[in-house]
């Protein structure tokens, strides 16, 4: 069976849509024409077209039964191609073998019902065990998530959903053997390697002073560079010592014979020879080599600075330098000051070649300053090992304090596995079971299907139609197979020609009507004749006259019947109407029942465009007027005369005068006895008469009597009408008692 429906974003459907739930097996629904009926009986005649896509429909245990829809579309398909396909049911069948048939159709549905009853079991089993499952997610979250997420939350990262938190629990409950710490050693484990996450550190460069210190050693610093001794003018500027001062004087000397010194024209040949034999190669050799030590000992010392300067800024903003500033810093400064020293004495020896100067010791300082970076850079090896394993650490702590968290909550982890293995036991039985009754179901059912081919026919539902057909009537045309096409209908006039362009609506919408009845209770395929099925029918009475208006709910009454005592194959029916003398005749029960629990009722609107649906339960919310004035008959002791002569009047005018087109003289004539006809005539005067004026003064005879003998002839007006079926409904006299639900 159907057990909701929801209906969402289709037609007058709006984006929150209308749910109907809790449906019965037979379930009304009324609605006024546009109010989105028709749309529903779509839905369930194809659900997974895309149109449907935000709708849906839930079945009972998820078993979708197969759906027949009679609607306009249901008209459409099966009438207007000349024939309708043949519907087969068990026609030919011998009274064993139907037999047969039907007991192996009750042993299928008592299998269906042992499912239903076991899946309902494993639903509860199932609900059961979640329950439990949610408890103890519920529990631990408390226990022990919030217990230990202070100290511990970052081993606890990745399952901090109480679901995932629970499954790590239970996984690191079956598989956590490591070794067990104690929670002070834990924790203090955890503010460490759960701190700051390091990070990896560059080596600072080392300073290589090799050639600064070569340079510094150099003999050439402390060598007087002077000029030959052996030349004549040797002996003069030694004596004088003007060495420097007489080779600074021979970048002034021309090449005319005016001396740089005194001004005089003293500059002759010989003495630029005694110069240039002075200052001889030697001279110049070592005079050019202090020069280019001088250049690349500034540039070394410069490059040394820039350098270490620019560490010492980069480290002091290292909140995490492994450098010791301060002693770095201090030699630092001594370094720079030396170098300023050391370029004023080099100054010097290029201005006074002669000079002997001792440099300071830079190479010194800065072998000093090495010694403070390799212990910088021992550190920053030493804290990058630690960062190459910070991950297998963590990865060791963190399994640590699940084995703790485990082992502290050990007995409640125990019982709860035990309560699940226990309840899981349960579940797999029950599926067990199920899957041995579904065996048993399909075999069953494949059973019934071979033995229902073997003696199915089309013949027996041409001859229910044309049954049908005459019972009321329609005495015109008749259903027949088809003389070219096997398991085929058509419908034929008397003489043989095709009805289908000349039939009108009504006669159009019964036949098509009894044909679906046909199909509920069979299939145009033989071998699906006793599947299950559910019926969803849309207003089958459009276009017909009130008899067969009455003949209509009849039908549908009986099948009524028999799905709420479980016999034949339709599981379930959804009625839907506009029409509220229909919706009234198809769901009355009798004159006393008036609730079933195997009855629902809805009632279907649309305001501004939009459809909601009310539900009503059991409780039938059609209660016409026309219903209230059959109460007020069915209560005449209570009443006045005149209140029951208005009572009748309005009943003839409702059921006769406006619904069946009646008028007094037609009901008169009902009547084939001459006596009989006079008094439906007093009848109809006696309650216009008692109904529109007040009944004089002086008025003798009995009221009782009078409207007792009235009544009778009010009953013989249905009676004669061949509507007697109607009046025993209304008063609460119906042929068949209804069991009660």
């Amino acid at each position: 069976m159907i057990e909701s429906l929801h209906l969402k974003s289709i037609a007058t459907y709006d984006t929150t849509g209308v749910d109907i739930k809790e449906l019965k097996k037979i379930n009304f629904i009324y609605g006024v024409n546009g109010s989105g009926k028709t749309t529903l009986t779509k839905l369930v005649y194809a659900p997974k077209e895309a149109l449907f896509k935000d709708c849906l429909i839930k079945w009972q245990n998820n078993l979708p039964l197969k759906a027949l829809v009679y609607n306009k579309d249901f008209r459409d398909r099966n009438f207007g191609l000349g024939k309708m396909d043949g519907v087969f049911t068990l026609g030919q069948a011998t009274k064993e073998e139907t037999e047969t048939i039907e007991k192996k159709i009750v042993e299928r549905k008592a299998l269906k019902d042992e499912w239903n009853k076991k899946n309902d079991t494993l639903t509860k089993l199932q609900e059961a065990q979640s329950e439990k499952d949610g408890n103890f997610r519920e529990a631990v979250w408390v226990e022990v998530y919030k217990k230990h997420e202070s100290a511990f939350k970052s081993a606890f990262a990745g399952y901090l959903t109480k679901e995932k938190f629970k499954d790590n629990l239970i996984d690191e409950h079956l598989n956590n053997k490591s070794t067990l710490l104690d929670y002070d050693s834990l924790k203090e484990n955890a503010e460490t390697i759960f701190g700051e996450v390091p990070t990896a550190m560059n080596l600072i460069q080392d300073i290589d002073a090799s050639r600064l210190a070569a340079i510094e050693k150099d003999s050439v610093w402390n060598k007087k560079i002077v000029g030959k001794a052996d030349v004549d003018i040797a002996k003069l500027i030694q004596r004088l010592n003007i060495n420097d001062w007489v080779n600074e004087g021979r970048g002034y000397l021309q090449d005319n014979p005016t001396c740089p010194f005194c001004q005089h024209q003293t500059i002759t040949a010989g003495f630029r020879k005694q110069l240039a034999d002075y200052f001889d190669e030697s001279f110049l050799t070592d005079n050019d080599l202090v020069r280019s030590y001088a250049a690349e000992y500034n540039l070394l010392t410069a490059n040394f600075s820039n350098i270490l300067q620019q560490l010492e800024i980069v480290e002091k903003a290292n909140p995490n330098t492994k450098l010791a500033m301060e002693t770095f810093s201090g030699y630092l400064r001594t370094l720079l000051s030396q170098v300023i020293s050391n370029q004023e004495l080099l100054n010097n020896k290029i201005k006074e070649p002669s000079r002997s100067i001792t440099l300071i010791k830079i190479s010194e300082q800065l072998g000093n300053i090495s010694e403070v970076i390799k212990t910088a850079n021992q550190e920053i090896s030493k804290h990058n090992g630690i960062v190459g394993n910070f991950a297998k650490e963590k990865q060791t702590l963190v399994t640590s304090i699940w084995r703790y968290v485990v082992e502290d909550h050990k007995v409640s982890i125990q019982n709860f596995l035990k309560e699940q293995e226990g309840g899981q036991k349960g579940i797999d039985g029950v599926k067990s079971s199920i899957a041995k009754i579904t065996l048993e179901h399909n075999a069953l059912n494949t059973e019934v299907k071979t033995l229902s081919k073997n003696v199915t026919s089309v013949e027996p539902s041409i001859i229910q139609i044309n049954t049908t057909l005459e019972s009321f009537g329609f005495n015109n045309f008749s259903i027949v197979p088809s003389k070219t096409e096997a398991n085929k209908y058509q419908i034929l006039r008397s003489d043989g020609t095709i009805a289908e362009s000349t039939m009108s609506e009504g006669e159009i919408t019964f036949i098509t009507f009894l044909y679906f009845l046909q199909l509920a209770k069979g299939s145009t395929s033989e071998a699906s004749i006793t599947e299950e099925r559910i019926l969803v029918i849309d207003d089958p009475i459009s276009s017909l006259d009130s008899n067969v208006l009455f003949v209509v709910s009849s039908l549908l009454k009986e099948l009524m019947k028999n799905i709420r005592q479980g016999k034949g194959t339709i599981k379930q029916i959804i009625l839907l109407t506009h029409n509220v003398y229909f919706h009234k005749e198809v769901s009355f029960i009798d004159g006393r029942t008036t609730v079933l629990k195997d009855y629902a009722y809805w009632i279907l609107r649309k305001n501004n465009q939009i459809s909601t649906m009310e539900s009503y339960g059991p409780n039938n919310p059609i209660q016409s007027s026309y219903q209230l004035l059959w109460a007020e008959l069915k209560n005449r002791q209570n009443n006045t005369n005149l209140t029951i002569q208005n009572t009748m009047r309005r009943i003839i005018e409702n059921y006769f005068k406006l619904l069946g087109k009646y008028g007094d003289e037609q009901l008169i004539q009902s009547f084939t006895i001459h006596e009989e006809q006079e008094i439906c005539r007093s009848l109809i005067c006696w309650i216009n008469d008692g109904s529109h004026s007040i009944p004089d003064d002086h008025f003798i005879q009995h009221q009782a009597d009078t409207t007792d003998r009235y009544f009778a002839v009010f009953k013989k007006i249905f009676e004669h009408t061949k509507h007697e079926e109607h009046y025993r409904m209304m008063m609460g006299e119906a042929a068949e008692e209804v069991e009660a639900a």
